[in-house]
């Protein structure tokens, strides 16, 4: 099948690699301009842009696809379908209605729950049990479109947003192959997205990595986790701001924050239910540590209260 792939960050590189090993005509990669990175905040190219680089495969930035210059250039390539993967540009109708088939998405969620542009962190921050991928038909709305082919996955207890990202990845690789060669048989059926059971996957906010010792436990080490690898939950200990890598939650009781605590496998703090062992922690500047080693050179006594409780 001819086609025009449309994805910006590492989720959408395995589809990408995926559907041009399935032997589809990938006839152009779209994907955002080039952005400042790294500390000389030189031009970095998007890890779509280098993967089609490494496959050969032409690429066009258009700055929006708003513009009858960006939809006259895609409709002279003459795709079949278009692939979208956090593409992150709006596609408006006209463009939508370009390819045969049509435009179709891979979402990192079970739709219709967590629609929208963080539905990995949602998933852990909300503590369900299971995610998986949706192949959808898209159209005007956020997320909104006909599902046409799905798959759960489930959330395991140590799952970080890092490695439930990359099993999605893989995932919804496999995932679109499959769609895709079941498009050209005509042999799939658009299933609406019913009305009940619709969330939304908001933007994080900077706010949110901020550990709130007030709140539970169980909550804060889904934080932690959901937060992982970026941008890390922080705690703020004395005049030091700190990165919160791994935790577990255990028992203890005290005033939320204060550290009731400090044993070889971690710094027990006390949340307003329950208390949270910090096994995992780093300091500005420095490197992610085990607590055993974190404490021999920013020792934390018993009675320490962290901001925030």
């Amino acid at each position: 099948m001819r086609i025009v792939f449309a994805g910006t960050p590492d989720f959408a590189v395995p589809a990408l690699a995926a559907l041009a090993g399935a032997g589809h005509e990938v006839a152009a990669v779209l994907t955002q301009p080039d952005r400042p990175a790294g500390r000389g905040l030189a031009a970095a190219a998007s890890p779509v842009k280098q993967a089609a680089a490494r496959l050969g495969i032409p690429v066009r930035q258009p700055p929006t696809l708003k513009t009858v210059e960006a939809q006259a250039e895609l409709r002279a390539l003459a795709p079949e379908a278009l692939v979208v993967a956090a593409y992150g540009l709006i596609l408006p109708q006209a463009v939508l209605d370009i390819p045969r088939l049509g435009a179709i998405n891979i979402h990192a969620s079970l739709l219709p729950r967590w629609r929208g542009a963080a539905p990995i962190h949602r998933a852990l921050l909300a503590g369900d049990a299971e995610t998986g991928i949706s192949i959808m038909r898209m159209d005007a709305g956020l997320d909104t479109g006909p599902v046409l082919l799905s798959e759960r996955l489930a959330i395991l207890a140590g799952d970080t947003a890092g490695t439930l990202h990359d099993r999605l990845a893989a995932l919804g690789a496999r995932r679109i192959v499959a769609a895709l060669d079941a498009l050209a048989r005509n042999a799939l059926v658009p299933a609406p997205q019913p009305a009940e059971g619709v969330t939304y996957a908001a933007k994080l906010g900077k706010e949110e990595a901020r550990t709130d010792w007030s709140r539970p436990a169980a909550a804060l080490e889904r934080q932690i986790r959901a937060f992982d690898p970026f941008p890390g939950a922080t705690a703020r200990l004395r005049d030091a701001e700190l990165k919160l890598w791994r935790a577990s939650v255990t028992t203890g009781a005290g005033t939320p924050g204060a550290v009731i605590a400090v044993e070889p496998g971690g710094v027990v703090v006390a949340c307003g239910e329950g208390a949270l062992r910090l096994e995992e922690l780093q300091r500005a500047g420095g490197r992610r540590m085990p607590a055993a080693e974190f404490l021999r050179g920013f020792p934390i006594a018993v009675g320490e209260r962290f901001a925030g409780g």
